[in-house]
């Protein structure tokens, strides 16, 4: 399993230790991912996925998880959230009234 969110494409970075005599070793950053079950409005279930902490807080703050994959670019999501907005993207343009340009 990879690690790297599966919302946000955070992925591991590379950087060194430092020791107090200045010894320069190399080590991982790895980003902070946790399971974690949405709710999806739209679809009517529970989606189950990796991601990270900073990507819950940002679901939280764009106003759940339906409105952050329909505002997320599509190369940043895995192909299985990428499958999740287009389902989305169906399921809301059926329902949603339709604007005539005046």
């Amino acid at each position: 399993m990879s690690r790297r969110c599966e919302l946000t494409a955070k992925g591991p970075l590379v950087g060194h230790t430092v020791s107090h005599s200045n010894i320069k070793t190399k080590r991982r950053f790895l980003p902070n991912l946790c399971n974690v079950t949405f709710i999806s409005e739209a679809l009517g279930r529970n989606v189950r996925l990796r991601v990270s902490t900073n990507a819950i807080k940002s679901v939280d703050h764009i106003g759940g998880f339906d409105a952050f994959l329909l505002k997320a670019k599509a190369d940043l999501l895995s192909p299985r959230a990428l499958e999740l907005k287009r389902a989305i993207q169906k399921k809301v343009g059926d329902t949603a009234p339709v604007k005539k340009a005046s």
